[in-house]
């Protein structure tokens, strides 16, 4: 899905979206984080950072000067732990001072399946925007814990699939997805570090909930989630049936699949769309529709069972 072009925020800015709700867009532009990761100021006096965003110190400098008479940041949210999302967290928080604390699911290979941990240990490097190795959380949330504190409450939602760590925050009737749901692409999912059997199960945990908007980590609002939510399951799930129409065609790898599957992307992004058909293939075995010989493996061919 191409982006919205009228999405262009000034970049480093506080932007007001709602009432008690602010933006700063950081400097990290990039084919995986459109005009930068989106940094949410929530509260009117004390204030939850969520997503600090990359280790830059302007972007550092533009949060705190942010800050009005009278307000001071209380707590600090990170939704998962890719380095444009967490790894300002602790230089945020020192800048603050002792009191101000991290809380996230956990750190980066918390929440992980079973089946990305084998493929790690195996030896399969992440791809993607990159883990935050180091990040470790002051706090712990679980699924369903409340976070309150003066004029705003949040309620994190444990979402893996992008990453295992990953959580979307429930602010009354909005949500901030971070990159499980955007508007301007659909959500990557590349193993080990995601899985997309736990992205669909995520997706039908939020898709539970009306919901009058999403704020996502990169791009802009979105102000329709339903219809949103739909758009993403069905592409997912057109994908799979793309992927199963064409192993009719006898036994295939992920490579070979994305080959036949995504006939007008660039070779150079050949390698992004294969880890995408090989997520999708370990969803089809975990569901009994494929399987194949020997351990599970990029490289290793796959058929219908």
């Amino acid at each position: 899905m191409l982006p919205p072009d009228d999405f262009d925020p000034p970049i480093g800015t506080a932007e007001t979206l709602e009432p008690g709700l602010r933006r700063i867009v950081a400097p990290n532009p990039s084919p995986m984080t459109y005009r930068g990761t989106n940094t949410y100021l929530l509260g009117t006096r004390d204030i939850c950072v969520i997503d600090p965003g990359p280790d830059q110190p302007a972007h550092l400098r533009a949060v705190l000067d942010a800050l009005e008479p009278g307000q001071r940041i209380s707590h600090i949210v990170v939704t998962h732990a890719h380095i444009d999302h967490s790894p300002l967290a602790r230089p945020l928080a020192q800048a603050c001072g002792p009191d101000v604390q991290i809380h996230a699911f956990g750190p980066a290979d918390a929440g992980m399946s079973s089946v990305m941990r084998g493929l790690r240990a195996s030896g399969m490097a992440g791809g993607g925007e990159g883990i935050d190795t180091g990040f470790m959380p002051d706090v712990h949330l679980e699924d369903g814990d409340m976070l309150a504190h003066a004029d705003w409450s949040l309620r994190a939602i444990h979402t893996p699939g992008h990453i295992g760590n990953h959580l979307c925050l429930a602010w009354g009737d909005v949500c901030f997805t971070a990159d499980h749901v955007m508007g301007w692409a659909s959500s990557l999912v590349s193993p080990p570090d995601g899985d997309l059997t736990d992205f669909m199960a995520s997706c039908t945990k939020l898709q539970a909930t009306h919901w009058r908007v999403f704020y996502p980590g990169h791009g802009a609002p979105v102000d329709d989630p339903a219809a949103r939510m739909e758009w993403l399951v069905t592409h997912r799930n057109g994908r799979e049936a793309e992927i199963l129409q064409a192993l009719t065609s006898g036994p295939a790898t992920a490579a070979q699949l994305a080959a036949m599957i995504y006939t007008q992307v660039p070779p150079a992004l050949l390698g992004a769309a294969a880890r995408n058909v090989f997520a999708h293939l370990i969803d089809l075995a975990g569901k009994g529709h494929v399987s194949h010989d020997g351990a599970l493996t990029e490289g290793r061919a796959f058929r219908l069972t």
